[in-house]
């Protein structure tokens, strides 16, 4: 099962994943527009996007820790 993590992930550890990528993707263009054009508002709204991509990063860490171990005790 370890060889194949990705390919024995679940549907919701993909979404999580994904949408962690996808949240850290846009606060870092967010802080790019941001300091370019001056906006301090929008640099600082863009460090609660990447924070909330890692929070839902971790989220899915959890997720499959408890898929794996729940797989392990079978």
């Amino acid at each position: 099962m370890l060889n194949e993590f990705w390919a024995t992930a679940s549907a919701t550890y993909k979404t999580l994943v994904f949408g962690a990528m996808g949240l850290i993707a846009v606060g870092i263009i967010l802080t790019i527009i941001g300091n370019t054009s001056h906006n301090q508002s929008l640099a600082v709204t863009s460090l609660f996007v990447i924070g909330l991509g890692l929070v839902l990063h971790v989220v899915a860490r959890v997720v499959r820790g408890q898929q794996v171990r729940k797989s392990l005790k079978k």
